[in-house]
């Protein structure tokens, strides 16, 4: 195998490049060698050497502890529960939660062979009783997998004082009726709640 059909390989693994796209982009890569090529070589080792994870919450950062953990401007008392780095990172993006996190890592599944033991969930249990979180807000997927986790995670968490919230799913902002499938009408429909007329 060449150099050429290794990196191919390597780009098609990407999420959303498949074998076409990845040639396409080797290609890009190879004629534009000193603008792009060496740049993004140079981008992608200075990640390896100076990203690693945080040991508090799981984060993805140059520090550890992440800058999320020591923001003093954080409330430490809300600590949200994400699957994967990839949810933290959307949640901060929105700018909708101004406390701390914490990453499993994924979810339960007994397909994969998953179990507590595979995720942050041991962790999570010993920093909700520690004293100080006095909410965690389970934001896992909406799936089998994620709300089995989402059941597990809440009776361990059962005697550690806490309070336990989960985001709200249901219909999206936007959202029309007619676009959206059964499962999602039905948990919006069971969620609804009271309108204020003023």
């Amino acid at each position: 195998m060449t150099e050429i059909e290794r990196l191919i390989q390597l780009m098609a693994k990407l999420p959303g490049l498949g074998p076409r796209s990845a040639r396409r982009v080797v290609l890009t890569l190879l004629k534009r060698r000193e603008t792009l090529l060496e740049p993004l070589l140079a981008a992608l080792q200075a990640t390896a050497d100076a990203v690693s994870r945080c040991h508090v919450c799981g984060n993805l950062d140059t520090v550890d502890p992440c800058r999320i953990c020591t923001d003093a401007r954080r409330d430490a008392a809300s600590l949200c529960v994400v699957e994967d780095v990839a949810d933290l990172w959307a949640l901060e993006r929105a700018g909708c939660h101004r406390g701390r996190y914490h990453v499993l890592g994924g979810v339960l599944s007994a397909i994969d062979g998953v179990g507590p033991e595979d995720l942050g969930i041991r962790r999570l249990i010993a920093r909700a009783g520690s004293g100080g979180v006095r909410e965690v807000i389970l934001a896992l997927s909406f799936t089998v997998d994620g709300q089995a986790t989402a059941h597990y995670i809440a009776d361990a968490l059962r005697d550690c004082g806490v309070t336990l919230t989960g985001i709200a799913h249901g219909v999206p902002l936007g959202g029309e009726l007619h676009y959206l499938d059964d499962a999602t009408l039905a948990t919006a429909l069971g969620a609804r709640r009271g309108l204020d007329p003023g």
